[in-house]
């Protein structure tokens, strides 16, 4: 089993940064694709950034360039820097591990936090 909890979400002005951070144990956390799905009200949960076993990342058209997602396998944490925030980035942010790949919504996940609250005001 792999727990996993986020923290650092809060209120932040559009346009600002925000560092959101995921510490996991378990299970050896380097054997795990760890990424961060987002879920806004009366939407469904999507993707958001991804880092492999071999630290390669992926991210969503809408977060490119601005958010940065990076992994420290010897702390077993997962950060993901959030840089020109804008009201639509509003939303819970949760991390989450798989065996193979973190889906496009979170469907399959092996697993995820609590979440944490970001939001951004305008």
């Amino acid at each position: 089993q792999v727990q996993l909890v986020e923290s650092g979400g809060r209120l932040v002005q559009a346009g600002g940064s925000l560092r959101l951070f995921c510490a996991a144990s378990g299970r050896t956390f380097s054997s795990y694709v760890m990424g961060w799905l987002r879920q806004a009200p009366g939407q469904e949960r999507e993707f958001v950034a991804a880092v492999n076993w071999g630290g390669a990342t992926t991210y969503s058209t809408s977060v490119k360039g601005r958010f940065t997602i990076s992994r420290d396998n010897a702390k077993n944490t997962v950060t993901l820097q959030m840089n020109s925030l804008k009201p639509e980035d509003t939303a819970i942010y949760y991390c989450a591990a798989d065996r193979v790949v973190i889906t496009a919504t979170g469907n399959g996940v092996d697993y995820w936090g609590q979440g944490t609250q970001v939001t951004v005001s305008s």
